[in-house]
């Protein structure tokens, strides 16, 4: 079955993107045309906003994530990037990312902390606190 869904998060930077992907030891595969999912909408869930049937499986670029058999499709649209997935537990990516990918979520705004921390001049520590990430800015 297909649980197809938009990752709720807003992406304006593929870089910041890429360096989630590092932080959490998945792979940014630019320019990939399609992502590894169920194969076919059975309709048993609400297709993502402003997507069709037709345009599940496709992307722009896709991320695989070690030990899922599904990937996360990146699709450039209206300016963003929007990441589309299958949540359907036979594909591992819930397993491995949390639900509704909340790992992800949390590296992308870790880096994204990061990177506007260093442009304002700002020095960064990071510290794991009970299962969650810390950031400390100093001047």
């Amino acid at each position: 079955m297909s649980h197809v869904a938009k990752i709720e998060l807003e992406i304006l930077d593929l870089e910041i993107l890429k360096g989630a992907c590092q932080r959490l030891n998945l792979e940014f595969l630019e320019n990939q045309r399609s992502y590894r999912w169920y194969g076919r909408y059975v309709g048993d869930t609400p297709l993502p906003d402003g997507f069709t049937a037709e345009d599940l499986g496709k992307c722009n670029h896709a991320i695989r994530v070690p030990s899922a058999a599904y990937e996360i499709g990146v699709v450039h649209r209206q300016g963003k990037y929007h990441l589309l997935w299958d949540s359907w537990h036979s594909g591992g990516l819930e397993r491995v990312l949390g639900p509704g990918a909340g790992r992800l979520k949390q590296a992308y705004a870790i880096e994204r902390v990061t990177q506007e921390a260093r442009l304002k001049g700002y020095r960064l520590c990071e510290k794991q606190v009970n299962n969650s990430v810390q950031l400390v800015l100093t001047v």
